[in-house]
């Protein structure tokens, strides 16, 4: 039996972990459809707490405003870039005018942006109570309170990333940091909820003696890793060609050879998965959290694979970008809890 707080605890980490992925669905689709600018300014959106509906409402003089304060932001990021090493980064913020290129009111992509925002404000008041109701596990589990602390400080750090994103005028590479930040709480939550999960439930980390399923967990994972990356090179480019106006049906045309190395990594995934699948369930019972888990991941790995031939048959359209992100999270999400699971009870 759970006693009442760590059932409280439990019950919000799991409603974290989803408002976690419902921040990063909102981001990809502000991504997809251009909006990141929407709200030229940060954490307000025109110097509002509610955005504008209208050309009328806008502040008086915010173009020069925002873009002077952008500039200032710029050079503090590209200082602490230079000190950490990453002298090309810092030199392309400094000297890169089209960062500070002011972008036209669009009442849709304003709102767009603002729903993304109020997502992420959810999601961490989310990590903030589920910090706080840890506390109940300091002498019993102490493991869960640090990483819940260390997820509040890493998406502390993201809410102040994403004003990077903003003053850069949205930079390729600096919005894939932005997302493998969002990854990495993620997986932080998941982790704290598998702690709790399975402190009173050992019957959860069923014993096995192949002990070698988690160390295939652990190579699926790397190769996701490897996977993502390449996505994300791919990402990038889109994210070049959407700012200097290349049109849709041309994207294709322009990308590198990283778009085919992501499309034949995509189908050695598959593989795994399907090798995966077969491993659990020959394994383990039907009814156990690990079948049902590799039934998940079998899910979204076929989901993501099915949005990825419709991003390469059809132009990447937009309405397929943000799923493809988003079931390529979920897949990567629920491999990351098989591998957990495969863990041996400690009594």
């Amino acid at each position: 039996m759970y006693p009442a707080s760590e059932k409280r605890f439990v019950r919000v980490n799991r409603i974290t972990i989803f408002l976690i992925f419902a921040v990063i669905l909102a981001g990809s689709v502000v991504r997809s459809t251009g909006s990141g600018m929407g709200c030229p300014d940060w954490p307000k959106c025109f110097n509002r707490i509610v955005p504008p509906t209208s050309v009328d409402q806008l502040p008086e003089g915010y173009e020069e405003h925002y873009i002077e304060h952008r500039a200032k932001k710029n050079e503090r990021f590209a200082n602490i870039l230079e000190k950490v090493g990453f002298q090309k980064e810092a030199d392309l913020i400094r000297h890169d005018e089209s960062l500070l290129a002011h972008e036209p009111f669009n009442v849709a992509k304003t709102w767009t942006e603002y729903g993304n925002r109020l997502f992420g404000v959810l999601s961490g008041i989310g990590v903030l109570l589920t910090l706080v109701f840890s506390f109940t596990y300091l002498r019993v589990k102490p493991i869960i309170f640090i990483v819940s602390l260390i997820n509040l400080f890493a998406l502390t750090f993201q809410a102040w990333f994403g004003s990077i994103v903003v003053s850069t005028n949205l930079t390729p590479w600096v919005i894939t940091v932005h997302m493998l930040l969002a990854i990495a709480i993620a997986c932080m939550s998941i982790y704290t909820f598998y702690k709790a999960t399975t402190l009173r439930n050992k019957d959860i980390l069923i014993n096995h003696s192949f002990i070698g399923i988690k160390y295939v967990c652990i190579a699926f994972i790397l190769l996701l890793l490897v996977q993502v990356i390449w996505g994300t090179q791919v990402r990038e480019e889109v994210d070049v060609m959407l700012k200097s106006g290349v049109d849709r049906n041309q994207w294709l045309d322009f990308i590198s050879s990283s778009y085919m190395r992501h499309r034949i990594f995509g189908y050695i995934c598959t593989a795994f998965i399907l090798f995966l699948f077969w491993l659990i369930r020959s394994r383990f019972a039907p009814n156990s959290i690990q079948s049902k888990t590799v039934t998940f991941v079998l899910l979204f790995g076929g989901l993501q694979l099915i949005t990825g031939v419709i991003l390469g048959r059809y132009n990447l359209p937009a309405f397929a970008q943000p799923l493809h992100l988003l079931f390529s999270i979920l897949f990567f999400s629920s491999v990351y809890y098989l591998m957990l699971l495969t863990n041996k009870a400690t009594y």
